[in-house]
């Protein structure tokens, strides 16, 4: 079931969404040579924590984290780890949800571990600029593919990079993970018609080679998680939004000013 929401429950889910943005500025300031991916997950923790919020994703499913920190080919769901170690020229994806008082925002953002590579930097522009392209077409009347189309045909079209698809956005709020889906992919005017009022998140996941995945399991642990099949690097940036009649509006902004059309 599609809920729409009322402008209280926004306000609560941008109340969410400043946490969560909080975080990932703070780590603008964390990520460097040397620390281990586990002090990301220390850091999103304590910063929710001491903000009066949970982390969602701790508890979901099994997971027992408050984020999930995925280095060069590891496109989603790797867990932090102690002995991994961030070096020069890595980037890294951290991914989590805060859960305020009920009121979910979800939100992933990719980091350079000091200078990296001219290839990696053009995944994550466009990476990013993907993004910006799938929230531009969730406006009321459009459909669910006219978000995927825009973000596909950039990503694989223009760039010839891999548009991954077997993860994907999704509706948000009351719970993490509802109703619609919300791909990467698709064509145009096809899929469910937005309305406004729908909460969702608009994640692309670009591998610079294939948009293949498999399935890796961490050293000494059950859990399993996703890199690109031929493994080269990935990056994903993520915001939860919600449309309105006067277009698109993201809960999870880390930036007024980039973001000046969308709040």
């Amino acid at each position: 079931m599609i809920t729409l929401k009322s402008p209280r429950e926004i306000e609560m889910m941008r109340k969410s969404g400043a946490i969560l943005a909080g975080v990932h500025l703070g780590l603008r300031d964390i990520i460097k040579p040397g620390i281990s991916s586990w002090d990301i997950e220390r850091f999103a923790n304590k910063y929710i924590e001491e903000h009066g919020a949970k982390a969602e994703e701790k508890g979901f499913e099994g997971y027992k984290y408050a984020t999930c920190v995925s280095v060069n080919d590891e496109v989603a769901h790797a867990i932090p780890r102690k002995e991994l170690l961030l070096k020069e020229g890595d980037i890294v994806a951290v991914d989590m949800v805060v859960n305020l008082d009920g009121f979910m925002s979800d939100s992933c953002w990719t980091y350079a571990v000091g200078e990296i590579s001219e290839e990696k930097q053009h995944l994550m522009d466009v990476t990013l600029k993907a993004l910006y392209l799938g929230i531009d077409q969730a406006v009321v009347g459009n459909r669910i593919g006219d978000i995927g189309y825009a973000i596909q045909h950039y990503v694989e079209d223009e760039n010839h990079m891999g548009d991954v698809r077997e993860l994907i956005g999704h509706g948000i709020q009351p719970t993490m993970h509802e109703q619609p889906n919300v791909p990467h992919y698709g064509e145009k005017g096809k899929g469910l018609r937005l309305r406004e009022g729908m909460t969702i998140t608009i994640e692309p996941m670009v591998n610079t080679g294939t948009w293949e995945i498999i399935s890796k399991q961490v050293p000494g642990d059950t859990w399993e998680y996703y890199a690109s099949a031929d493994g080269t690097p990935s990056a994903q940036y993520e915001h939860t939004l919600v449309i309105t009649k006067d277009g698109p509006k993201i809960l999870t902004s880390q930036d007024p000013e980039m973001d000046a059309k969308y709040l």
